[in-house]
């Protein structure tokens, strides 16, 4: 979804999905136009995720996508999105995984973590990341693309800024882990609308500012 205020999710119904060619893949593009985006060499392999871990900000929202095989835990692919393209990213997810259940049948839920076992808080989990300098600052993407076939899911991230579009990271993940990242995203944006809200009926509490009382003074 471009970041353009002049556009609003229920102005602009979101286009369908659409086969991508013969192997069954699908895409699906959030955007209110269509967008032709630049595929640099050095992201065109893309990077695969075996987790990830969603953040909000006041103004932004944080996906950090994790490679589990080695010891730390590792952050490959860090991408900062603006918030009014999150709901747009939702419907997609949905679309997506409904077509693979449709069409591929459902996917496999995760194993589930041992009954009794507690769930490590957000600053626990980042003392024993990884996360390399080369990717602390994040990648801004205002475009997302979905693609899937039987197996697993792509999401090209895209920066579009005028002149040219371009994919600024491309991750592919295994369809078990989409719904679970469908969930976490679904989560972390309740919690943004309910710190807007809060901070809205806060503003709205506050008395209105008063004039300072005037001292007259002589000339």
């Amino acid at each position: 979804m471009t970041d353009d205020p002049n556009h609003s999710d229920d102005q602009a119904p979101q286009p369908e999905p659409r086969p991508l060619d013969e192997n069954g893949q699908f895409s699906q593009r959030i955007a209110h136009q269509q967008v032709s985006a630049r595929v640099p060499e050095s992201v065109a392999r893309g990077v695969y995720a075996s987790g990830s871990l969603v953040i909000n900000g006041q103004h932004e929202f944080i996906i950090d996508f994790l490679q589990s095989v080695t010891r730390p835990q590792q952050v490959v692919v860090r991408i900062v999105l603006p918030p009014t393209i999150v709901p747009g990213l939702l419907r997609a997810m949905h679309q997506n995984i409904k077509l693979h259940n449709e069409r591929f049948g459902e996917i496999p839920p995760l194993p589930k973590p041992p009954a009794g076992t507690l769930a490590p808080s957000v600053e626990e989990i980042y003392q024993q990341l990884k996360l390399p300098d080369e990717i602390s600052s994040g990648t801004y993407a205002n475009t997302v693309m979905i693609t899937h076939n039987p197996s697993d899911f792509c999401f090209d991230f895209i920066t579009g800024f005028y002149p040219r579009s371009t994919v600024a990271a491309r991750v592919y993940m295994s369809g078990p882990q989409v719904p679970r990242l469908l969930e976490t995203l679904s989560r972390s944006y309740d919690q943004y609308q309910q710190k807007l809200a809060a901070a809205r009926r806060k503003q709205a509490e506050q008395p209105p500012d008063e004039d300072p009382p005037r001292t007259d003074r002589p000339s």
